[in-house]
């Protein structure tokens, strides 16, 4: 399934942060990527490939929602899900392939508004939601789509079919994953009988929830030539991770104890140790492993974070706490970042710091979350605040999913902008 499993006492669920990036590193419309001497440009969005995956009929799609906790209560119609490969650019803005998710309603209309749900962390390649058929993966796009919408949920570079590995939180790569996949459905659709409507709703989870508002800023300033933002909902993020969630991770006592006492300390382990192998590959934090991780670690920990390992193993051969994983450089490191890691981290949150959505928006959270702590919500609530920006937060309760009210989040979150987005018209 599309996200960790976390150990507490025993391995209980766990799952998906968000990471926070200046959406202005997206593309221009269907730009052309830079192609070999004696080729043709590479047009982002490009549709390569389209699979059939399944259907289901309205009442099938309330069973197979309701089975893993996710509400039915917005199921109109059945459903028709379809795997799509698309060209797209890289992390260094080369050209590359990603896939995603696309899910289309049973139902007569000829045109139909889009939603774009980008999904929480996965360390493993096969947990992405065109490949992983669990409902915890393709459950809130098919929710969308069942209620009318056409839904696409990008993989993500690295992910699903996509080649090479994932550069985690890396909102640029990742919201122009989910630009290319709106413009490659567009392309398909119409081979359904139908188009799509210039209006989308953007929304993610977790790590999906900073890419949705890349992908929300994208659209308003016109990256594409199409598609328009409607409104833009994340959910459960984390997107101030230099302000909020790397002190709270480990223990920074200028964090208020309440936040520092909630994040559950494995995942924040693995958590930790995503971010440094990742932004490694992206910015270069280190020579050697062993400068910030432990020497039992320092020979695995990048293995873990290839896309090869499955997320329960990972998380199994990860010590229980921050203290057991990095030497002192590896504290000092996160608890003083300079150079490309500052830069990267200041970049990381500008999904609330350095635009100023024109249209409705909500985020989303869950209080006591274990995973992202809700001081990342805060932030964002006055960051965009500052910019005189009207931000709801609503809170979504006491939900909780395999003893997670981090991925409660998820599931309460869906339920509530699906119906928000349904009565935007």
């Amino acid at each position: 399934m599309t996200r960790f499993t976390a150990v507490t006492a025993a391995v209980a669920t766990g799952a998906a942060l968000a990471g926070g990036s200046a959406a202005a590193a997206v593309q221009a419309a269907a730009p052309a990527a830079p192609a070999a001497p004696g080729t043709a440009p590479i047009v982002q969005g490009e549709l390569v490939s389209a699979e059939y995956l399944r259907g289901m009929t309205a009442q099938g799609t309330r069973t197979w929602l309701a089975g893993d906790g996710f509400s039915a209560g917005s199921v109109r119609y059945g459903v028709d899900t379809y795997r799509l490969v698309y060209r797209t650019v890289d992390d260094r803005g080369r050209p590359t392939t990603a896939s995603g998710l696309l899910v289309l309603p049973r139902n007569d209309a000829r045109r139909l508004r889009t939603v774009s749900f980008t999904h929480g962390t996965s360390s493993y390649k096969p947990e992405a939601p065109s490949t992983d058929p669990e409902v915890w993966s393709q459950g809130p796009a098919v929710t969308y789509g069942s209620a009318g919408f056409a839904a696409v949920a990008p993989d993500y570079l690295g992910l699903g079919l996509g080649p090479g590995m994932h550069p985690w939180k890396d909102v640029p790569s990742e919201t122009t994953a989910a630009l290319d996949l709106l413009r490659a459905a567009k392309q398909f659709v119409p081979r359904t009988g139908r188009a799509l409507d210039r209006q989308v709703m953007a929304t993610g989870f977790s790590q999906g929830a900073s890419p949705a508002l890349g992908l929300a800023r994208a659209l308003q300033e016109g990256r594409d030539p199409w598609f328009r933002i409607r409104a833009v909902a994340p959910i459960a993020g984390g997107y101030d991770f230099r302000g909020a969630q790397i002190p709270t991770m480990i223990g920074d006592e200028g964090i208020p104890r309440r936040y520092r006492d909630e994040l559950e300390k494995k995942v924040s382990v693995a958590y930790v140790a995503y971010l440094l192998t990742s932004w490694n590959r992206q910015h270069g934090l280190y020579a050697a492993p062993g400068e910030v991780f432990k020497e039992r670690y320092a020979g695995r920990v990048e293995k873990f974070f290839d896309g090869s390992t499955p997320g329960q193993e990972m998380l199994q051969g990860l010590p229980g706490s921050l203290d057991e994983l990095l030497t002192g450089k590896g504290f000092e490191l996160l608890r003083k970042p300079g150079g490309s890691f500052a830069r990267a981290l200041t970049v990381d949150g500008e999904v609330c710091t350095a635009w100023t959505p024109r249209v409705p928006i909500r985020l989303y959270k869950i209080s006591k979350d274990e995973q992202a702590t809700t001081l990342n919500t805060d932030h964002c609530k006055v960051a965009l605040s500052a910019r005189g920006v009207d931000v709801p937060v609503v809170d979504l309760g006491d939900r909780t999913y395999g003893g997670s009210r981090h991925l409660g989040a998820n599931l309460a979150g869906t339920a509530q902008a699906v119906r928000w987005f349904g009565g935007l018209r």
